[in-house]
């Protein structure tokens, strides 16, 4: 018994089943999770290893060389990029993309790492892998108040996050911006000499005085006491209190006579964070792999609501980022966009199959996509605008197995048969050829699951969803739409009979055409050479920037620049943004609606991961990271254009780069190349070359290098006759230096459950010219020496950073693009030179194109890498139906011509192709397939009726222009709120689905038949 045959015998269990499967499937909308973007994998892992002291040569040659050549044994590995600088080196380990389980990966690199951190040379710091590399923190919050201390913005900020830790969705929380106390004791050196006491000897001294340590036990009658003595500092006037013996004169005196004692915060600040011109501590909040952001979001909200009536007045807490209000907003206009296509289709299928077919098929949109909402929510697919916008794009396909089986039905009902007989007939005939039908058309978009990139990953739903709607579609076409027919449907009572000229147009044109096959053929290959020739004169974009209300900006002064002439700067340039603000008009209400809503500024370094993409700069003391927030997305260009404008001439030295942000991976240059070579002296010198050729070619601005400049380095060259005659040791140097430059950690105090450090600087430290520096104290146990005596002191232009790619020097040259101009347009007026020029280059040194390039380049490689798969399955399946090859030959032979349409489009509609047109050519290639499918089908049904060859070609032509047009006008107005609710990353594969499938249709009603008559040898 087949499955319709059982569903109609037992048609009250079979609309239970139904029912119950709908309520379910609005139960799983209801809960299953949402998000913005699908997603990908972030294949990196960190190494940090610290070196204080050294130099970035001494570390890239100590730490980071013997580090890469371990890490270069991975099998599995992409890349393996380094970073040496002062006292740290910074290993990114990057994994190929065709890899998903790290785990195993990261084990194995970090038993690597430890094997040669045993080699590693005394006084270098264990190293650290980081694979959290990618963590997500969707919620940044800020705390601020006008007059609060960094100590009670960190308390209230360690409060909030003891309390979010509690929340079910919650797995991180990091805070930003937290600076460290310390009792600083700044001594003059003079002065202490006064007293026959030098630093050195104060610190011993200090040393012994706030000491924790147990002091045994004993037993006290039948108890076993702990003895604690007294001894560590409980308050500030503890510290002051203390009492130092003199070594010479054994007398005490007070602390606070010797050195200067006062509460502060750490020097120079570590990495501070404003927001809105205030300092602020923030708390980055990342969900658990399996939370739904929409309730995270919510539980986040109640939860900082019922804290803020706790806080001091004055002090608020402000959205940063706040990732579950997006993704709200996203859903909910892809839902829209999806209800209003399926309102659409419904409508369309009333009128043109009146009021009982048009009933049946439409049911079969909302229950196919409950259906299949059901499904993605028990495999792990949650609702995103990947994900949604499959749904969209599948709606015009499904509705085409409804139509294809409602009409057979009511065919044979027409003729005379009963109900029941009429649905198992149909089901019978067409349950392979529709099954065949949706699984070709699934295959189309087979590549995009199968590729092995990060683009692969974040489109791979396109495939599960149309997958899963398609085939929900043809189960319900087997049993709902049967069972509906017979419970709705009646014969016609006068079935009008066909005109004899009826379509006689198609079959002049198709007779006309089909005599003159080889020159059609002909003209159509004429026609996609073309539209293969005009798609090089669209603007190429990977992918459009997302239209959210809030860009980022990065602005770098100079290296070398210290962080305090960073942040003077960044005040500098809030004042600018604070003006912005109250420029911006207000609404009838005086709600300021327009321009700059807030903005968050971390200096020194990139902040969290608030959003997929963005990858965290490494601390960079002449660097900050921008997050400004508007009101209205449309008003970002403008924005970032005036706050360009205003940096470049208030600040000529510093690099502003705005950006908005990213759809898919994260692009730092759209125009970028690497040039690597193992001769510095070499590579900086073609570095230098090519940054000029990009400065020069019209579209591209602020063109860098992330090496920088040289920066100068103080270095002290150390006379060791004389030290060797002064008893000093270059330990004795390091500590006197240290001590009076840098500060020396003595101590800690504890301020109830916090732990503040002392500090023992020079008070001078903060402002010491050369002059100063050499007249510094050597401090010993015997005598007081001055720096002079036995140093000298040599300015040196060294470089900061130094990066390398595989143990190559690697520099990364960079260009933004001017609007108006695109990545493949700045790459294509390098590259011949850039070619040329590396004709002259030493064997050693050598480039390679990053950016926009090679991001395009690896996600469409990956999808081209799959196709064949996709194409022999395609071929299988439809060699399996036709039981021929020749039938395969001809509707595979129309996908390239449907180009036409989509290259046409794309330009008709002032378009670019993309990434996402790419796909969308895809998905066209599945259309055109099934409606090639179904027009064969009748070829074949009209020939085994006994007719002539050139008349079951006509025939099947005017018998399926119905449905293929059908199929075509649902999925052209299915894919209109697409179109132009979208945004720029849909908007273009919806034009090339659109006009594809528009050009495509007379492409099957016409094309194949013509194919069909060369083939098979038909005459007209």
């Amino acid at each position: 018994m087949s499955i319709t045959a059982f569903a109609l015998n037992n048609s009250r269990i079979t609309l239970l089943i139904i029912a119950v499967l709908t309520f379910l499937g609005v139960q799983a909308y209801n809960t299953i999770p949402e998000a913005y973007d699908p997603g990908f994998t972030i294949r990196n892992a960190q190494v940090i290893t610290q070196f204080p002291g050294a130099s970035p040569k001494r570390v890239e040659d100590l730490v980071t060389d013997p580090l890469e050549k371990v890490v270069l044994e991975l099998a599995e590995l992409d890349f393996v990029k380094s970073q040496s600088k002062n006292g740290v080196s910074i290993l990114t380990v990057a994994i190929k993309e065709e890899y998903s389980d790290l785990q195993p990966i990261w084990d194995k690199l970090r038993r690597k790492i430890e094997r040669a951190a045993s080699e590693l040379p005394e006084g270098v710091g264990t190293p650290v892998v980081n694979d959290e590399f990618g963590d997500v923190y969707g919620i940044v919050l800020a705390i601020h108040g006008e007059g609060f201390t960094y100590r009670e913005l960190k308390q209230t900020a360690e409060d909030l996050r003891s309390g979010l830790f509690l929340l079910d969705d919650v797995a991180k929380v990091d805070l930003h911006g937290v600076q460290q106390e310390q009792i600083k004791l700044k001594f003059n050196a003079n002065a202490l000499a006064a007293y026959d006491l030098t630093p050195n000897q104060l610190t011993d001294i200090l040393s012994q005085q706030n000491i924790v340590l147990s002091g045994g036990s004993i037993v006290f009658g039948q108890e076993r006491l702990p003895i604690e003595p007294s001894g560590n500092y409980n308050t500030l006037e503890d510290v002051k209190g203390t009492l130092v013996t003199l070594p010479t004169s054994g007398k005490a005196v007070r602390l606070d006579s010797l050195v200067s004692i006062e509460s502060g915060y750490e020097f120079p600040i570590n990495n501070p964070v404003y927001f809105n011109g205030k300092p602020s501590v923030n708390v980055a909040i990342a969900m658990i792999e399996t939370g739904n952001n929409v309730r995270l979001g919510e539980q986040v909200e109640r939860y900082v609501e019922q804290f803020s009536r706790q806080m001091p007045i004055g002090l608020e807490i402000s959205k940063v980022n706040f990732a579950p209000k997006e993704v709200e907003d996203k859903v909910d206009q892809f839902v829209s966009s999806l209800v209003q296509s399926m309102t659409v289709v419904g409508l369309v299928m009333f009128i043109f199959l009146g009021w009982r077919t048009g009933l049946i098929v439409s049911l079969l949109v909302p229950i196919s996509m409950l259906l299949t909402i059901l499904v993605m929510n028990k495999i792990g697919v949650g609702l995103d605008q990947i994900s949604l916008a499959a749904l969209i794009i599948a709606l015009g396909m499904l509705v085409d197995n409804g139509i294809v089986m409602s009409e057979n039905i009511l065919v044979r009902l027409n003729q005379g048969a009963s109900k029941k007989v009429a649905a198992i007939e149909s089901a019978n005939e067409l349950k392979l050829p529709l099954l065949t039908s949706s699984l070709t058309t699934s295959a189309a978009f087979l590549p995009i699951f199968l590729a092995k990139s990060n683009m692969g990953e974040y489109t791979g739903a396109l495939f599960v969803v149309v997958t899963i709607t398609l085939l929900a579609s043809w189960l319900l076409s087997m049993v709902m739409i049967p069972l509906l027919c017979v419970l709705l449907l009646k014969p016609t009572k006068q079935v009008k009979q066909v005109p004899a000229n009826h379509l006689a147009w198609y079959a002049t044109l198709l007779t006309q055409l089909i005599r003159f096959r080889w020159l059609t053929v002909a003209t159509m290959l004429v026609a996609t050479v073309f539209a293969f020739q005009a798609m090089k004169w669209l603007p190429n974009i990977f992918f459009p920037p997302s239209e959210r209300t809030f860009f980022k900006m990065e602005v770098t002064l100079p290296m070398g620049t210290s962080i305090e002439h960073n942040r003077d700067m960044v005040a500098d340039i809030e004042q600018f943004l604070h003006t912005l603000k109250a420029e911006a008009p207000s609404d009838e209400h005086n709600t300021n609606n327009k321009g700059i809503n807030n903005w968050t500024v971390y200096v020194g370094y990139g902040g969290p991961r608030y959003i997929l993409p963005h990858s965290s700069r490494t601390s960079s003391p002449e660097y900050s990271f921008w997050i400004i927030n508007t009101h209205d997305y449309r008003d970002n260009p403008e924005l970032m254009k005036r706050i360009e404008s205003y940096i470049n001439e208030n600040h000529p030295d510093a690099i502003a780069t705005t950006r908005l942000i990213e759809n898919g991976a994260a692009i730092l240059n759209p125009v970028e190349i690497r040039l690597n070579g193992l001769d510095q002296d070499k590579v900086f010198a073609i570095t230098q070359e090519i940054k000029a050729k990009l400065a020069s070619i019209d579209g591209l601005k602020d063109v860098s290098d992330d090496w920088g400049q040289k920066t100068k380095t103080l270095r002290i060259v150390i006379d060791q006759q004389k030290a060797a005659l002064a008893g000093v040791t270059n330990r004795d140097i390091a500590l006197s230096l240290q001590t009076s430059l840098v500060g020396k950690n003595l101590s800690e105090f504890r301020d109830g459950i916090l732990t503040i450090p002392i500090v023992l600087s020079n008070e001078e430290r903060e402002a010491l010219n050369v002059e100063q520096i050499m007249a510094l104290p050597i401090y010993t146990l015997s005598d007081n020496l001055t720096l002079a005596h036995i140093a000298d002191i040599d300015i040196v232009w060294q470089n900061a950073k130094i990066y390398r790619r595989n143990s190559y020097k690697s520099v990364t040259i960079g260009a933004q693009l001017e609007p108006g101009y695109t990545a493949n347009e700045g790459l294509n007026a390098i590259l011949p030179w850039l070619k040329a020029e590396s004709q002259m280059w030493p064997n050693s040194v050598f480039f390679e194109i990053g950016g926009e390039y090679e991001k395009s380049k690896k996600s469409t490689g990956s999808i081209g890498e799959s196709l064949p798969l996709a194409l022999f399955v395609i071929i299988g399946l439809l060699v399996a139906q036709f039981n021929s090859f020749r039938k395969p030959i001809i509707i595979l032979s129309t996908i390239p011509i449907a180009f036409v349409g989509v290259v046409a489009g794309l330009h008709i509609g002032n378009s670019f192709f993309g990434f996402m047109t790419f796909l969308g050519v895809i998905s066209l290639a599945g259309i055109v397939i099934n409606n090639a499918i179904v027009l064969l089908e009748q070829v074949d049904i009209e020939l085994s009726a006994g007719k002539r060859a050139i008349d079951a070609l006509i025939a099947a032509g005017k018998r399926r222009m119905k449905p293929i047009l059908l199929t075509t006008l649902t999925t052209v107005l299915g894919m209109i709120p697409l179109l132009l609710t979208g945004g720029a990353m849909w908007q273009t594969m919806a034009i090339a689905i659109i006009a594809g499938l528009i050009f495509s249709t007379l492409l099957t009603l016409i094309f194949v038949p013509v194919l069909y008559s060369i083939f098979y040898k038909v005459k007209a």
